[in-house]
This record gives structure tokens, sequence and C-alpha cells, in this order.
């Protein structure tokens, strides 16, 4: 996760070490004390998706943290799943109004639960503030063998789609 602005360093730096760390469990993940992460592949295809969800649009404002992280990391995991990736990562953007810690920890905790149930440990991202509704927005990142992903085209007529 980086720092957008130097006055805010060492509060985004205290939000990270406090809850999303902990979730940094791959060695390509630097501890997010880097801009950037590391994710090897030998003799496979990464698979890369992303999507937001967004306050107004995709959840309520009093709808569960927990359910908010659940949903913005799963939704990411459907799409690797259809394309037959197993996942190996994902970066999370958070904007939000407030750092509180009564949504922040639900909201990480059910983030590191999913995360871990699935194999697919926080890799780094962003945090920034905003005065409109809140954001959360995951890209995550599979593999599969060279050339095997599933793609959307592609189907005949007699195959079977599950």
């Amino acid at each position: 996760m980086t720092q957008e602005d130097n006055t805010q360093v060492s509060a985004e730096d205290s939000l990270i070490a406090r809850y999303f760390k902990p979730l940094a469990t791959d060695p390509g993940a630097l501890g997010l004390v880097d801009d950037a992460a590391i994710l090897s592949s030998a003799g496979e295809d990464i698979v890369i998706t992303t999507d937001a969800v967004v306050e107004g649009v995709h959840f309520l404002a009093d709808d569960p943290p927990d359910t908010i992280a659940r949903k913005a990391l799963r939704v990411n995991l459907s799409d690797l799943a259809a394309k037959g990736a197993v996942p190996a990562g994902f970066v999370l953007t958070l904007a939000l109004r407030n750092k509180e810690d009564a949504w922040l920890r639900p909201f990480a905790d059910a983030l590191g639960e999913d995360a871990k149930e699935f194999a697919c440990p926080l890799l780094g991202g962003d945090t920034v503030s905003t005065p409109g509704p809140q954001m959360v927005s995951i890209t995550a990142f599979g593999r599969v063998p060279q050339g095997r992903m599933v793609g959307r085209t592609g189907a005949r007529p007699g195959d079977r789609i599950l």
C-alpha cells in the first residue's frame, strides 16, 4: 500500500500496520513496506481480474463491513475460478470517509479469513480518503497452466456449461 502525500504517511502507515500487514502473508508482499509486490511464475500464465464495490451501488452505507469485505474479494475469486485459475494473491484499494476501528476491524478480519480460506493473500494496495461514497476495489491474480485459461469464446455446440 502506498502513501499519497507525505503529510499523511504516519497515519496511513499506522492503518496499514494495524489492519492489513497481518493479512500480507506471502513473501512477495514484502511486508507492505514497498510500492510494489512480487508474484513469481514458473511456466504458468498469470490471470488478472479486478472489480470494485461502491457504496450506494453494490452495498448500502449501513451494511456490515465484514460482508462488504467478503463480497469484494469473492467477486474476484469467482472470476478467477471461471477462468480455471488458482488464486495467487490480491491488491486492495480502499476509498474511505472515516478510518474508524469499528468499521476497519471487522472488515480486515473478514478479509483475512477469506484470504486464508481461499489461499489468496493480500499483496499490497492503496488507501485514500474520500468525501463521497466509500469504495473497495480488489485486483486478484491467479495462476493457470500456460495456454489453459478458460476464455469466454471457444464454446461449441454440445459443450457443457457448469
